[in-house]
């Protein structure tokens, strides 16, 4: 009777191995839209089509299309079991303050395996600008004077500062205040070194490489498209403190976005005439040769 149970038991322990190992299965292709760096996921949410933009993979950087006059939303899924800090910036400004972006400046905290949906520019913690993909002209950041980041949705995402607690022993306690000089607070353990994420600068080299290219392909691209300061919309927020463990963040995403066209001119997107395809060698009937089109 004993080995039939331990047999059950095995079974069941192997049985549930199995079905967790099935649930990763299916939940990793629902991923496929999202920019995926461990700590959290961010993708952009068409919200006239109503779908997740997909994207584009090409040098180590991530696309996606944008439709010129459709609003969208960036959403900001936490993978953590513990709050997080998202700064976001949508061509170089703040969305959040309105101030040229960087990492140090206010975000949105997202609760434990939460998700916060960010649509607009914030005007107050109950409104804000609906984001809308637009010429460069009529973009929020040229009409402030900065127009040279348009095109890139960013996010900065840092932990939270851990709040350790120190209890001193019984007998430490008992013998302060009777002859003991002043007790001195036990030194904390030493925190466990923080991975330091790949600075900008490597982008910024990888752009380098590729601007010759860029530039002799300029003459064939449209305007690049930028975010638009749209319609006032209830979005409520709170404000909440939070402190995080490090000055740099712990993950850094971005995501370029431009018109359909400007990405196959540039080899983003393969053009859909001259995409790769398994090539037939008699693809038609027989006859004459033809005229070309």
């Amino acid at each position: 009777m004993a080995d039939e149970m331990g047999s059950r038991r095995r079974a069941r322990k192997s049985a549930a191995w199995l079905a967790a190992m099935a649930a990763l299965l299916l939940v990793a292709p629902a991923c496929a839209h999202w920019a995926d760096f461990g700590l959290a996921t961010v993708e952009v949410y068409d919200r006239n089509d109503g779908s997740v933009l997909p994207v584009y993979d090409k040098d180590g950087r991530r696309y996606v299309v944008g439709t010129p006059g459709h609003e969208y939303t960036l959403r900001v899924r936490n993978l953590t079991g513990a709050r997080i800090l998202a700064v976001t910036s949508v061509d170089g400004v703040n969305v959040v303050t309105g101030e040229t972006a960087s990492p140090d400046q206010s975000g949105y905290v997202i609760d434990a395996w939460g998700s916060v949906e960010v649509s607009g520019w914030r005007k107050s913690l109950e409104r804000t600008a609906a984001f809308y993909f637009t010429d460069l002209g009529d973009s929020y950041a040229a009409r402030t004077g900065r127009p040279n980041n348009v095109g890139v949705i960013g996010v900065a995402v840092f932990r939270e500062r851990e709040r350790r607690v120190h209890v001193a022993p019984r007998e430490r306690i008992a013998q302060a205040g009777k002859d003991a000089p002043e007790a001195m607070p036990a030194s904390p353990p030493d925190a466990p070194p923080q991975s330091q994420p790949s600075a900008p600068r490597e982008e910024a080299r990888a752009q380098s490489a590729d601007a010759s290219r860029i530039d002799r392909t300029a003459k064939t691209l449209a305007a690049p498209l930028g975010t638009g300061h749209g319609r006032s919309e209830a979005s409520y927020a709170t404000r909440v403190a939070f402190e995080r463990d490090s000055t740099t963040p712990a993950q850094w995403t971005a995501i370029q976005y431009d018109r359909r066209d400007n990405l196959v001119a540039l080899g983003v997107i393969p053009e859909t005439r001259y995409a790769r395809r398994m090539p037939e060698p008699f693809p038609g009937a027989g006859g004459f040769v033809p005229d070309p089109r």
